[in-house]
């Protein structure tokens, strides 16, 4: 906590100076003492939510918050089981269709550290196609930047494994699971937008009957399934029948069986 209050001690003085303020001026924009200021840029004063949001709007910068939930291990080796299971399925159906792939390509930029969960390359077309497996969609707006991140950084990876792709595809492969369809549902103007293309076009393509699907497609899989149409339509395409799992715990379930 001591770490805190000085890392914002230092950015409140850095502010206030910025602004040619003393800290008898900031003292009274906030409504406390010159003194309470002093102790805060020191990194002494524990001051109080509602004060750091004052300080703040005296000085005329926004501050977000960051709240995050504690980690269920539980939940988290339930995630991690199916997500492993699905990138294996998606990596062999790629194949078989003729890409060349690779899993967990690390990336790097500045202070950003990531990995893409499977890149595919099909020398025909010249395209690469990044895919990301997500169990569940919590945020779509951070999935959004953590895509369009990935879409900035992928031909680098691309070409240091000696590929040469002209073009860049995303294809969003979701567990299909009710949840999903629901958020899907909730969220279908914002997904359309971001996600024009859909399952049908990307396995005409794969098979070679079809053209290059749009540059974003957002699908449904299903891990178990040895079905030839692996890539399962969404509700965003009319589709109407069950899906094979309620939820993710339910499909960890059956893949353990």
């Amino acid at each position: 906590m001591s770490t805190l209050r000085s890392a914002f001690g230092v950015w409140c003085r850095h502010h206030r100076v910025n602004l040619r303020l003393t800290q008898a001026q900031l003292a009274d924009r906030v409504g406390v003492t010159r003194g309470y200021i002093a102790g805060i840029e020191m990194g002494r004063a524990n001051a109080t939510l509602e004060v750091v949001s004052k300080v703040a709007g005296a000085l005329d910068v926004d501050i977000a918050w960051r709240l995050l939930p504690p980690v269920i291990h539980d939940a988290s080796s339930v995630r991690d089981l199916v997500h492993a299971g699905r990138s294996a399925y998606v990596d062999r159906r790629l194949r078989r269709a003729g890409s060349q792939t690779a899993r967990e390509v690390e990336i790097v930029h500045s202070r950003s550290h990531g990995w893409i969960d499977l890149l595919a390359y099909r020398s025909e077309g010249a395209v690469l196609t990044i895919v990301e497996i997500k169990t569940r969609i919590d945020d779509l707006g951070a999935l959004e930047r953590q895509i369009a991140w990935y879409e900035r950084s992928a031909l680098e990876a691309a070409r240091s494994m000696g590929w040469r792709p002209t073009r860049v595809a995303t294809w969003l492969l979701i567990l299909a699971t009710t949840e999903t369809e629901t958020v899907l549902h909730s969220n279908r103007a914002l997904f359309d937008a971001a996600f024009p293309g859909r399952a049908p076009q990307a396995l005409r393509w794969l098979d070679g009957g079809g053209p290059i699907p749009p540059r974003r497609v957002v699908a449904l899989i299903d891990p178990l399934s040895r079905r030839r149409d692996w890539l399962i339509r969404t509700c965003l395409d009319g589709r109407r029948s069950d899906l094979p799992y309620r939820s993710v715990r339910e499909a960890a379930e059956r893949m353990r069986a």
